[in-house]
């Protein structure tokens, strides 16, 4: 096309306002786009190794919406209990338990087949 064609059908010509358009339209469409990545972030999955009858780390904090999963590492059963609150089935070696917390709080939990094994997520 001719520069005049472009021009009567309201187009621009010529390689630089080419890439200054497009420059535009990527400074728009990022402008539209970047804030939805942190609309969707989702809750971290948080970690608590079960072994040598120890919860490791014996205290985690979290924030709501969080999910805490719990790994049996040891070599013999173990649960997680929080009165009222939670309660894992008894888990064998590398059998796993998770719990996503939906409210503030700090959450005590135990083993209820060794319950001097004792843990606190607090949720913030």
């Amino acid at each position: 096309m001719t520069s005049a064609t472009c021009r009567s059908l309201g187009l621009r010509s010529g390689f630089r306002s080419g890439f200054r358009s497009l420059g535009i339209r990527l400074a728009v469409a990022a402008a539209i786009v970047l804030p939805l990545g942190v609309i969707g972030a989702h809750a971290e999955d948080m970690k608590v190794t079960i072994d040598n009858f120890t919860f490791a780390p014996a205290e985690l904090k979290v924030k709501v919406g969080d999910t805490v999963t719990w790994i049996n590492h040891d070599d013999i059963p173990h649960t997680v209990v929080s009165a009222g609150k939670f309660r894992s089935k008894t888990m064998d070696t590398d059998n796993d338990f998770s719990f996503t917390f939906t409210a503030a709080g700090d959450y005590k939990y135990f083993c209820s087949l060794h319950p001097h094994m004792t843990g606190m997520i607090k949720v913030e």
